[in-house]
């Protein structure tokens, strides 16, 4: 398991604990009860958490479905109270939903009714996560990036800089022998599949690679 997935799968794990705690207050650590890792090792305790002055406001919203995304869910979930925050988690690289994301509301009261009424409410065949995130867990690394609008990568763009860049000697022969032996290997496999074929040449590639370039001199 990945690094982000492992990191994941304790951020959810540790919502579920201290909702649980906020849910039922009258549970100590003496009553909490043992469990083992699955990495082995010996037995812990179910961290809980203490009940602050401050109640929770924000949700984890887990298992969202594709076309789910920030206008939807606002949309959707402003008809319960006054949404101060969304954010859809998202891969840096392509910008896809990770499929969980947190909502703060203005009133601790309101977020408590949306977990309690939309906890595996079945929406687009997903049955979706609803949990109060504790007080303690709700740090700034929580809210990154939510004032920032996603705007996708062009990988056109990308892809036509990356061809049509300029090249080094060392860099054109790499690419021409990449070239011959994926010729080859097709010829090959036609070859192979009994296929009378004649693959035409692929004109450029078999011309020698100057070893130095010449100046014209002035």
């Amino acid at each position: 398991m990945g690094t982000k997935a492992a990191k994941k799968k304790a951020m959810v794990k540790q919502v579920k604990e201290g909702s649980a705690q906020l849910a039922n207050p009258s549970i100590t650590n003496d009553e909490a009860p043992d469990f083992l890792p699955l990495e082995g090792g010996p037995g812990k305790k179910i961290p809980q958490y203490e009940m602050t002055d401050t109640k929770s406001s924000v949700l984890y919203i887990g298992r969202i479905p594709h076309g789910f995304y920030e206008n939807e869910m606002e949309g959707f979930f402003k008809q319960f109270g006054t949404i101060k925050r969304l954010r859809i988690a998202r891969n840096k690289k392509t910008g896809k939903s990770k499929h969980f994301g947190f909502i703060e509301f203005q009133s601790p009261e309101v977020a408590k009714v949306v977990a309690d009424s939309m906890d595996n409410y079945l929406l687009f065949e997903h049955l979706l996560q609803v949990r109060l995130v504790p007080p303690q867990l709700v740090t700034k690394d929580l809210w990154k990036g939510v004032n920032r609008w996603y705007k996708p990568l062009d990988w056109v763009r990308i892809e036509r800089k990356h061809h049509d860049k300029e090249r080094t000697l060392e860099e054109h022969r790499k690419l021409v022998e990449g070239i011959k032996k994926r010729d080859e290997k097709r010829r090959k496999r036609i070859e192979a599949a009994g296929i009378d074929y004649e693959c035409p040449e692929i004109v450029g590639v078999n011309q020698p690679v100057p070893k130095k370039i010449k100046f014209a001199e002035e």
